[in-house]
């Protein structure tokens, strides 16, 4: 039974630090070349002027990032688990955007996708978090 326990705390971990990698690479991505994250993200720049846009949408991902990193050091999948679930009207709000700019279907899918994915990390964590012991001190 720990076994099983810790193969499915492995499969959380991997999971959410799959997920901080790409973050971290998408924020370092929107400070390199706001332009070509913003057309990989599926909204095209109108002017070269907005692209200190993405430059703080590149900001605020690299802070997600460094306190996901932080959770997942601590091992804090209580935290982490609401945060996959709460963090889906992000990709949720990216999804619409881009198919109101009429990006192509692959770009809106891989939001979709990302949904998805948040959902599978969510459930996963829930079943670590149901299996360890609550160390929270409940006042009464």
């Amino acid at each position: 039974m720990d076994n099983k326990k810790s193969q499915l705390e492995y499969v959380g971990f991997v999971l959410v630090l799959l997920m901080i990698l790409l973050q971290g690479f998408y924020g370092a991505f929107a400070y390199i070349d706001p332009s070509a994250f913003a057309s990989v993200r599926g909204t095209e720049l109108f002017s070269p002027m907005d692209a200190d846009w993405v430059n703080i949408y590149g900001s605020r991902t690299i802070f997600i990032t460094l306190i996901f990193g932080y959770l997942l050091y601590t091992r804090n999948y209580s935290i982490l688990m609401w945060g996959a679930l709460f963090g889906i009207v992000m990709p949720v709000t990216d999804g619409i955007l881009a198919y109101q700019a009429e990006a192509p279907f692959k770009v809106v899918f891989k939001h979709i996708a990302t949904v998805a994915y948040l959902v599978v990390i969510f459930v996963v964590l829930k079943k670590v978090v149901a299996k360890k012991p609550n160390k929270n001190i409940k006042i009464q």
